[in-house]
């Protein structure tokens, strides 16, 4: 019997996870299926899930890494500790929620991290953003969350000043900004402020040199898009649904 698996979130139109496990299955002969189900609410999960109960496991993605925790049985101890889950096992009708956004995060920067990067700032506060402060506070690299709607010890676009932007030579975009079809979008920092002690990680990948990551890079700074991360949690999630 094929295998089922997909994808949850809204929109899907340019998601890479399809595409990625086809070509998996394909390559490794294995029978399996992995579909994009784009849900317009997230109170539209019980009444999709009760249409496909032959699911198997489920990735997350934007908007609903935080709001899918409700509807789970039960999460692990590093989604709970986060407080978003990306990843969806399903046994015996039982929702184990997990993430794996960490392990993908920290397996792509840790090779390129450098005494400089003492400071990150974290672009966005979203569910993604949630994973990558995890993984910071696990390599001890204290950082600061920049929102657009600011909460206690955050701070707002307008509050970045070059200095600061100086002072942080790790800065790592978690939001959607400059992601197909809006290329020309970029988070507006100082860029001027960045330097070639400056790493700029974005969690975007499609284009794979954003507005944000190429600014960094005219300014001599290292630079890293998404697309190894996405490929890394993937396959932890692989792994997780395969135990």
């Amino acid at each position: 019997m094929t295998r089922q698996f997909g994808i949850i979130g809204y929109p899907l139109t340019h998601s890479f996870s399809p595409a990625w496990f086809k070509k998996k299955f394909q390559e490794q002969h294995i029978d399996a299926v992995y579909l994009p189900y784009a849900l317009p609410a997230i109170t539209d999960f019980p009444a999709w899930l009760q249409a496909n109960p032959d699911i198997r496991g489920l990735s997350v993605t934007i908007p609903y890494k935080e709001s899918i925790i409700p509807y789970l049985h039960e999460i692990d101890d590093t989604a709970a500790g986060i407080g978003a889950v990306n990843c969806i096992n399903i046994t015996d009708g039982k929702l184990q929620g997990l993430n794996t956004d960490v392990i993908g995060f920290e397996q792509s920067l840790n090779p390129l991290l450098k005494p400089a990067h003492t400071h990150a700032l974290v672009l966005g506060t979203g569910g993604s953003s949630k994973a990558v402060a995890w993984v910071l506070k696990q390599l001890g690299i204290p950082y600061t969350k920049v929102s657009r709607t600011p909460e206690n010890g955050q701070l707002s676009y307008d509050e970045l000043t070059t200095a600061i932007i100086a002072s942080c030579k790790l800065i790592i975009n978690t939001t959607p900004l400059g992601q197909y079809p809006n290329p020309d979008a970029a988070a507006p920092i100082p860029y001027d402020g960045i330097g070639d002690e400056h790493l700029l990680f974005d969690l975007v990948y499609n284009p794979a040199e954003t507005k944000f990551l190429a600014s960094g890079k005219a300014r001599g700074a290292g630079i890293k898009n998404g697309f190894e991360m996405l490929q890394l949690q993937a396959e932890a999630a692989w792994e997780i649904w395969n135990k």
